[in-house]
């Protein structure tokens, strides 16, 4: 009897052991085939569905996050564990009907940028875009260009529009030289405020904005659909300095990509922001408080600094900025024109 009550025992823990394996299995799975169902949905809503769409590629100031000899909390972990959300500032565009892609801005993420592009695309194309859309001369808009270039992937003509000084500053300095004389890319002028009839679907616009402009003009664009259009203003110094009425110009279109690069002057305290100027978020905030909810409904704050906490979706200044009827760019967002 005794030796039967140990057997007894002993099979009684098996069976406890057993089920509570069985148990843990049984939640991992679940657990592993609820991420996979999340994964699907956001690549199921990051897909484009209509004919022209707006992509967000990129949303991070120039240099990168994190930033070249950056010391504060807000690079600290970036470094050794790099956040792959964080692209320079870029938009992409998509046109099914007539299988293009157009991208704004040639970033030092450019070759991520490109892949996105392509694979967001509800279309098979080619790798490189049938157009690519220069701000200005300043790093984070245009230095992407070398990767078409020889050392890289020796693209071929691939077609890069620019304003006449932007045009000007790549024919005559190198490397941008030689990527022109080997026909890496073919640079196409635009004029300020001249619409390009880019498809039957899809027209652009630039628009010059004043900017730091050391080696050329500084555009913004506005980028229209057959339905919706975008206005796209990455670089400005302040909606004060510029002949035009910003609230005017967000009125006029159905989305407004506005640079956002720094949050307030306080996250800037080792150079002089006066020789860096751009409209703080407060002050951009501020200036559109009295507009009405869809006019706020707009406006996506991009171009974010390394510092700048609406990097982090998590930050009270991005709650406070989502709160006031704004709202703050993401990779991969995409907009139907």
């Amino acid at each position: 009897m005794h030796e039967g009550v140990i057997i007894t025992k002993h099979i009684r823990k098996s069976i406890v052991y057993y089920f509570s394996v069985l148990t843990i299995f049984l939640i991992i799975v679940i657990a592993c085939a609820e991420d996979i169902q999340n994964i699907d949905e956001v690549d199921n809503n990051i897909k484009s569905t209509g004919n022209v769409s707006l992509i967000v590629l990129g949303t991070v100031q120039d240099a990168g996050s994190p930033h070249a000899g950056c010391t504060k909390d807000c690079c600290a972990d970036l470094f050794e564990s790099p956040d792959k959300k964080r692209m320079v500032v870029s938009l992409g565009l998509t046109d099914k009907k007539n299988r293009k892609t157009y991208l704004f801005e040639a970033t030092p993420d450019l070759p991520r940028q490109m892949k996105s592009l392509n694979t967001l695309a509800p279309f098979m194309q080619q790798e490189t875009p049938n157009g690519i859309f220069l701000t200005h001369a300043h790093i984070g808009h245009y230095t992407g260009l070398m990767y078409l270039g020889k050392e890289s992937m020796s693209a071929k003509s691939v077609p890069v529009y620019t304003m006449p000084k932007m045009k000007s500053f790549l024919e005559n300095n190198g490397p941008w030289d030689q990527l022109i004389a080997l026909k890496n890319i073919e640079v196409q002028p635009i004029d300020n405020e001249v619409e390009l009839m880019l498809t039957s679907s899809l027209k652009v616009k630039s628009i010059t904005v004043p900017h730091r402009d050391e080696y050329s003009e500084t555009v913004g664009y506005v980028i229209s659909g057959p339905n919706k259009s975008a206005l796209f203003i990455p670089d400005i110094d302040k909606w004060e300095k510029w002949d035009k009425d910003i609230i005017d110009e967000i009125a006029k279109v159905n989305y407004a990509f506005l640079d956002a690069t720094f949050f307030d002057g306080e996250e800037i305290n080792n150079r002089d922001i006066s020789q860096i100027p751009h409209p703080f978020v407060i002050e951009s905030m501020a200036k559109f408080e009295s507009l009405p909810a869809d006019q706020k409904a707009k406006i996506y704050f991009t171009h974010l600094n390394h510092t700048n906490p609406l990097l982090n979706p998590n930050s009270e200044k991005t709650k406070i900025v989502l709160e006031n009827g704004f709202n703050i760019a993401r990779l991969n967002q995409v907009f139907d024109l």
